[in-house]
């Protein structure tokens, strides 16, 4: 499990995003990233670089194990990351994992989106010029698919072309990339909207008096706003 910072260019200023990392899914049981793995990592309970035991999930004995996580170790919004090359071929076990992520993800109000990846490799419409993408018969298709499959809405599922082997940055490819991590930062100011109104919703309770809402606009610009690929 790793956590990634990032910066606006060489040596800027670190911005308040960050990306968690994990290892893959198998469809075998004892094998890949295990779901309850997937419950520490949401809740913030698990350490940046833990190595995974697919045979011993993390428990609060644990070295490392996170006991308080603060909000800002939690995860905010999660992003299944998906090869459109094996969408028609993807195992049932497979999709029961995703279905009891989806839950675990439900129950704790987190958002959620797929990043749909090689897209260029799956149509050649798309492979020969990457601005067909919307305009492919075939990526559509596929992205209705990978809703039904892992339950998600259609607007949820975001097209992305990976850098393989480019030495240079492309432009288009650029901005498939730059619109899902905008998606996904939509999907958190939502999810910290849901909770800074559940916060208020618990003060007013307790105080039994109406406040004015607060402006949790520097609280959230200030935090980092965390992503978990799966």
């Amino acid at each position: 499990f790793r956590t990634y910072s990032l910066k606006a260019g060489r040596g800027g200023k670190p911005l308040p995003i960050v990306l968690c990392d994990t290892m893959g899914l198998e469809d075998s049981k004892g094998a890949g990233l295990d779901v309850d793995d997937i419950s520490s990592i949401l809740k913030g309970h698990m350490p940046d670089r833990y190595q995974f035991n697919p045979a011993a999930p993390l428990h609060a004995e644990s070295h490392g194990y996170n006991k308080s996580p603060e909000l800002k170790d939690k995860i905010h919004c999660v992003a299944y990351v998906i090869d459109a090359c094996k969408v028609s071929i993807m195992p049932a076990k497979l999709e029961e994992k995703l279905e009891a992520i989806r839950r675990k993800a439900n129950l704790l109000g987190i958002p959620q989106l797929v990043l749909l990846t090689k897209v260029d490799e799956a149509c050649p419409l798309v492979k020969d010029d990457l601005r067909n993408i919307y305009k492919s018969e075939y990526i559509k298709d596929l992205m209705q698919e990978v809703s039904t499959r892992v339950g998600v809405p259609l607007s949820c599922v975001v097209p992305v072309k990976n850098y393989s082997e480019e030495l240079e940055l492309d432009l288009s490819c650029d901005i498939l990339l730059l619109s899902a991590v905008i998606q996904m930062l939509r999907f958190v100011d939502n999810y910290c909207d849901d909770i800074s109104d559940r916060l208020s919703s618990i003060g007013d309770r307790e105080s039994g008096n109406r406040v004015p809402e607060r402006d949790t606009s520097q609280h959230t610009g200030r935090d980092a706003k965390k992503a978990g690929y799966a």
